[in-house]
C-alpha cells in the first residue's frame, strides 16, 4: 500500500507539471493547476504519514510531537531550517546513534514524504497548539502466545536472543513502552566497521560515519579517521541494523503480540 501511495504521488507530480506547462499558455487552466498541486501535497503527505507511522511514531508520537523517549519534530530547530528535506534526509539515513537512533536506508521519495508529513504537522501544531504522546495504554493489546510464536518463528529473534539469557527479567526492567522501543531501535548496539586500504591495510572501529562519499570511523585509540568510499571496501557490523529491517515487515499485531510475549519475562 505504501508503494502505491508513493507511485501515486509520482503520477500527480507528473500531472501537476502538465498542468504547469499548459497554464502559461492558458491562464484559465490556473485553478486546474491549484487543485491538482494541492492533491498531489496530500497525497504526498499521506505518504509519510504511513511511513512515519510504521517507522518513527514509537519514538517521536503518533503526530510527530514527541514520545516518550524522541523529541517533538513539530518544535525542531532542525525541522523549522528544513527545506524539501534537505536536512530532515541527513538526519535520517545517517541516524544518530549515540542517541539511540538508527540509520534508515531510505529512498528520495521516502524522505520527501516523510518531510511533508513533518512540516504538515509543524504547521498543524502552530496553529492549534498542544501535542500527543504514546500512550502506554496503547500497547496492552497483544497475545503472549502469538508472540511467542513470532520470536521463534517469523520473527527470528531467538537466532540472537533467549528469554533464559540475555532477555530474562527484562520485563521488570523496563516500561512497557520503554521496551517497545528498545526492542525497534535498540540502543547502546554501536556498529563496527572494518576497511580495507588500497594497501591491503585493514582498520577496524566504530562506525562515526557514512554516506555515499565517505565512511568514517573512530579507532581503537580514539582517534577518527576518514575515507572516500570510491577509494575503499569497507563492511559494517551493525546488530541494531537486524531490528531496522524488521520494521519494514512487522505488522502492527507482530509488534503488539511480541511485546506481550516480552513482558511475560519477569
Amino acid at each position: 500500500m505504501l508503494r502505491q501511495q508513493f507511485l501515486l504521488s509520482l503520477v500527480m507530480g507528473l500531472a501537476g507539471a502538465a498542468l504547469a506547462i499548459a497554464s502559461t499558455q492558458n491562464p484559465g487552466a490556473g485553478q486546474g493547476q491549484s487543485t491538482a498541486a494541492q492533491s498531489t501535497s496530500q497525497a504526498l503527505i499521506d505518504a509519510g504519514r504511513s511511513l512515519f507511522r510504521q517507522q518513527c511514531a514509537f519514538c517521536h508520537g503518533r503526530d510527530a510531537g514527541g514520545g516518550e523517549t524522541g523529541p517533538d519534530l513539530t518544535s525542531s530547530p532542525l525541522v523549522a531550517q528544513d527545506v524539501g528535506g534537505d536536512k530532515i534526509g541527513a538526519v535520517v539515513r545517517n541516524g544518530r546513534i549515540e542517541k539511540g537512533m538508527p540509520r534508515f536506508n531510505l529512498s528520495q521519495q521516502d524522505i520527501a514524504a516523510l518531510a511533508a508529513f513533518i512540516h504538515d504537522q509543524k504547521e498543524k501544531a502552530s496553529r492549534l497548539g498542544g501535542r500527543r504522546k504514546v500512550s502506554a495504554t496503547d500497547l496492552q493489546s497483544g497475545n503472549p502466545e502469538l508472540g511467542k510464536q513470532y520470536f521463534y518463528g517469523p520473527g527470528t529473534c531467538s537466532k540472537c536472543h533467549s528469554p533464559t539469557g540475555d532477555l530474562a527479567g527484562i520485563a521488570r526492567k523496563y516500561t512497557p513502552l520503554r521496551l517497545l522501543e528498545r526492542m525497534l531501535y535498540p540502543a547502546n548496539s554501536p556498529a563496527q566497521v572494518t576497511v580495507k586500504l588500497p594497501s591491503g591495510q585493514m582498520i577496524s572501529g566504530k562506525l562515526e560515519y557514512l554516506d555515499e562519499f565517505t565512511v568514517g570511523l573512530r579507532d581503537a585509540s580514539g582517534y577518527y579517521r576518514s575515507w572516500p568510499v570510491k577509494s575503499v571496501t569497507y563492511k559494517v557490523d551493525a546488530p541494531a541494523e537486524e531490528h531496522v529491517s524488521l520494521l519494514a515487515k512487522y505488522t502492527d499485531d507482530d509488534m503488539h503480540n511480541l511485546l506481550a510475549f516480552l513482558q511475560t519475562l519477569k
